[in-house]
C-alpha cells in the first residue's frame, strides 16, 4: 500500500472519531430544547467528555510509547461512537454523562497510538501529518450538520444513528494496519537518547496547547447558542456558526503546513495566535452577520497551529512519541472542557456575552508562550524500509533544507 493511501485512509478514519468530539457541543441546543437544562447543566457534558479524555489521553500515550497497540485504532473508534449514540436514548442526566464520558474515553484512547501509527506511514513527513490532523478537523466540522440532519429531524431519540461513522472509521483503518505489519511493532525510534529531550519548551507548548484548548472547546460548547441570541432565527443559525468554526480546519492544518515550510512553525504559530485574539474579540463584541467572518477568521488562527503542534512536541519528546501525541494531538481538543462548567456558570449568573468573553486572553497566552520557543530539530525515523519507496516527490519533506535548520517535514 503507497504512503498517500494509507494517510488517507487513516485521515477518513481521523475524521470518523474527531465528529464525536463536534458531536457533543452540536447535540447541547436540543439537550437544551427537549429537556430544558441549563447553561451549567449542559455544560457538565462537554466536561464528562473532556475530562476523562484529559486524564487518561497522555496515559495511553505513555503505554504507546512502551508497546505497539495497533487495535486500539478500530476498537477505540467503536468505544467513541457508541457513547454518543447512547446519549439521546435515557432521559436520565446521569446516564447521558455517563455514556458521553464513555466516548471521551474511546477518543482518548484512539489520538496517541493514531499518531504513532501515522508517524510510521508517512515516514516521518509533516505533510503527511497535516493530512491526517485535518482528517479529524473536517470531522469536526461535519458534527454538526451530521447531528443537525439526524437529531434535527427526529429528536435525541434518533442518536443510535450517529453510530454510522465509527462502523465505517473501524473498518477502514484494517487495511492499513495490515499493510504496515512489523514496522508497527518497531515504533518509530528516534535518532538520540531520552537527553535529547527538550522538557522545557515542551512543557511551554503544553501550555500554549491548553489555552487554545479552553478557547476552542469553549467557543464550541457554547457559539450556537450565543449565535442564535445576536442574530435571533432557528437552530440553523447556530450550526451553521458551528460548522464555520469547525470547517477551519479543513484548510488551516495544510495551509501551517505550507506556511511552516517556509517560515518556520514557531514563527507560523505565534503569527497565528496574534490574528486570532482580535478574531475571537470580534466574535464576541461585533453583532449582527459579521459574526461569521469573525468566526472564520478564529478557526484560521486556531487551526494552522494544530498540526504544527503535534510535531513540534513529537520534536522537543523525540524519545517519547507517543505521550508527546497523547498530549498534543488529543489534548488540544480536550482539556478546554474543564473550563466549561465556569463559563456556564458565569453564563447563568451574567450573560452568555460575558461569560465568552475571557476567551479573549487565551490566544494572548498562547503568542506570549510561543515567543518563548526555539525551532527543534526533527530526529530520524528509525532505519528501515517502508511499504512505499516509489513516492519520492512527496518524501522530499522530511529533508531539512539548508537555509533552515527546522527539521521541517
Amino acid at each position: 500500500m503507497r504512503s498517500n493511501t494509507s494517510i488517507s485512509l487513516l485521515a477518513i478514519g481521523h475524521a470518523c472519531v474527531d465528529v464525536y468530539q463536534g458531536a457533543v457541543a452540536s447535540l447541547v441546543p436540543f439537550f437544551v430544547a427537549e429537556r430544558a437544562y441549563g447553561y451549567a447543566t449542559v455544560s457538565g457534558m462537554v466536561l464528562a467528555a473532556s475530562l476523562l479524555s484529559s486524564v487518561v489521553q497522555p496515559a495511553f500515550g505513555a503505554l504507546t510509547d512502551r508497546r505497539a497497540m495497533p487495535w486500539l485504532l478500530p476498537v477505540s473508534t467503536l468505544l467513541g461512537g457508541a457513547g454518543v449514540a447512547l446519549s439521546g436514548v435515557s432521559g436520565s442526566y446521569g446516564l447521558t454523562v455517563l455514556f458521553v464520558a464513555i466516548s471521551g474515553v474511546g477518543v482518548a484512547a484512539y489520538h496517541p497510538e493514531s499518531a504513532r501509527v501515522a508517524r510510521i506511514a508517512g515516514q516521518g513527513r509533516h505533510s503527511a501529518m497535516g493530512w491526517f490532523s485535518t482528517g479529524g478537523n473536517l470531522g469536526f466540522a461535519l458534527a454538526p450538520l451530521m447531528v443537525g440532519a439526524v437529531v434535527g429531524a427526529g429528536g435525541l431519540r434518533l442518536t443510535p444513528l450517529l453510530a454510522l461513522p465509527a462502523l465505517v472509521g473501524s473498518v477502514l483503518c484494517l487495511p492499513v494496519l495490515r499493510a504496515l505489519g512489523p514496522r508497527q511493532a518497531a515504533g518509530t525510534a528516534v535518532a538520540g537518547p531520552a537527553e535529547t529531550d527538550d522538557r522545557a519548551s515542551f512543557v511551554k507548548l503544553s501550555l500554549a496547547v491548553a489555552c487554545r484548548s479552553i478557547v476552542f472547546v469553549g467557543l464550541s460548547a457554547f457559539l450556537s447558542l450565543y449565535a442564535r441570541q445576536r442574530m435571533g432565527g432557528s437552530t440553523a443559525v447556530g450550526t451553521v456558526a458551528l460548522f464555520v468554526l469547525y470547517l477551519g480546519g479543513a484548510v488551516g492544518s495544510v495551509l501551517g503546513g505550507t506556511l511552516a515550510g517556509r517560515w518556520g512553525r514557531v514563527a507560523v504559530a505565534r503569527w497565528s495566535y496574534l490574528i486570532t485574539i482580535g478574531a475571537v474579540a470580534g466574535v464576541v463584541f461585533v453583532p449582527g452577520p459579521a459574526l461569521y467572518l469573525f468566526v472564520a477568521l478564529t478557526s484560521a488562527g486556531l487551526y494552522v497551529p494544530f498540526s504544527l503542534q503535534v510535531t513540534l512536541g513529537q520534536d522537543y519528546l523525540p524519545s517519547r512519541v507517543g505521550t508527546a501525541s497523547g498530549i498534543t494531538l488529543g489534548l488540544a481538543v480536550s482539556v478546554g472542557g474543564l473550563a466549561s462548567p465556569a463559563i456556564g456558570s458565569l453564563a447563568d449568573a451574567t450573560s452568555l456575552r460575558t461569560a465568552l468573553a475571557p476567551l479573549i486572553l487565551m490566544p494572548a497566552l498562547c503568542w506570549l508562550l510561543f515567543r518563548t520557543l526555539p525551532e527543534p530539530t526533527a530526529p530520524r525515523l528509525a532505519a528501515g524500509p517502508h511499504p512505499n519507496t516509489d513516492d519520492a516527490t512527496d518524501a522530499t519533506d522530511a529533508t531539512p533544507s539548508s537555509t533552515q535548520k527546522s527539521g521541517q517535514r
